[in-house]
């Protein structure tokens, strides 16, 4: 840079930010704008760590043990985020999960820590 554009350069200016809410209305919050957004939710039955020898031998029939007894129930989650516990169920002859413990916001604010 040379001495003159230097020179010319101001320094910016702002104003203090503020609050302009109106009390308990600026808590309220609009969902409406969010409700369709599409989020990925998935199940996970369980998980294992095996080396890369292993899993290159893995084939059509091989069982994988993982770390979760038959019965547990299954996490569930929305955009890899744990929001509850559930179980498999059937329902018109497609898989299905039933939640049996839904994760409170307060518990998963908890966990991000």
């Amino acid at each position: 840079m040379n001495a003159k554009s230097s020179d010319a350069a101001a320094r910016a200016e702002f104003g203090d930010l503020q609050d302009k809410g109106t009390g308990d209305a600026s808590r309220d919050v609009n969902l409406e704008v969010i409700l369709d957004v599409p989020v990925t939710l998935s199940m996970e039955v369980g998980r294992t760590r095996i080396p890369i020898r292993n899993l290159l031998q893995l084939n059509q029939g091989s069982v994988v043990e993982l770390d979760r007894a038959a019965g547990e129930p299954l996490d569930v989650f929305v955009n890899g985020t744990l929001v509850a516990h559930g179980e498999v169920v059937v329902v018109n002859e497609k898989f299905g999960i039933r939640l049996t413990d839904v994760i409170s916001p307060a518990e998963r604010i908890k966990k991000l820590k």
